[in-house]
């Protein structure tokens, strides 16, 4: 057990290697939004810049899950093991401005079972990104068929 005053993680932090670093950095902070929080150089070639990305959760699905994502969200199309998932106001907006911006669209916006308006997209440093938009409330959503916490599914 842990002081709830005192949470035992405090950040979650992607750490990604790009070999266009520039570009990476142009699609996730110019173009997508996510604010520079710190930037590091040391001398030479050596650069990273970490973006502040809101609050960070950690998605954990199982295969079979994984593999209704990709169908629902994608057509089919696989994702790879990890995937980064940005929420965002306007899935079609960010999603033609990403794409303006060298992402390859995989899968257009698409309304999920979850309610969320959802698109796919390739981008630099070899990521699979998906772009969700809430379209009801968590507490509307919380109510829907299949929604529950794992706590839950364990009780019944």
């Amino acid at each position: 057990m842990t002081d709830a005053a005192t949470p035992p993680v405090l950040q979650l932090r992607v750490v990604v290697e790009a070999t266009d670093y520039d570009a990476a950095v142009a699609f996730f902070r110019d173009t997508l939004g996510l604010p520079e929080y710190l930037a590091f150089a040391q001398g030479g070639d050596e650069r990273v810049v970490i973006l502040d990305a809101g609050r960070a959760t950690l998605e954990i699905a199982n295969p079979v899950h994984k593999r209704a994502i990709d169908r629902i969200e994608a057509g089919g199309v696989e994702s790879p093991h990890i995937r980064l998932a940005f929420e965002v106001t306007d899935t079609a907006g960010v999603t033609r401005r990403l794409e303006g911006a060298g992402g390859r669209v995989v899968a257009e916006p698409v309304v999920t079972p979850w309610q969320s308006l959802n698109s796919r997209l390739e981008a630099p440093a070899g990521l699979q990104i998906t772009l969700f938009q809430e379209l009801l409330e968590s507490g509307e959503r919380a109510v829907l068929d299949g929604f529950a916490t794992d706590d839950q599914r364990s009780a019944d």
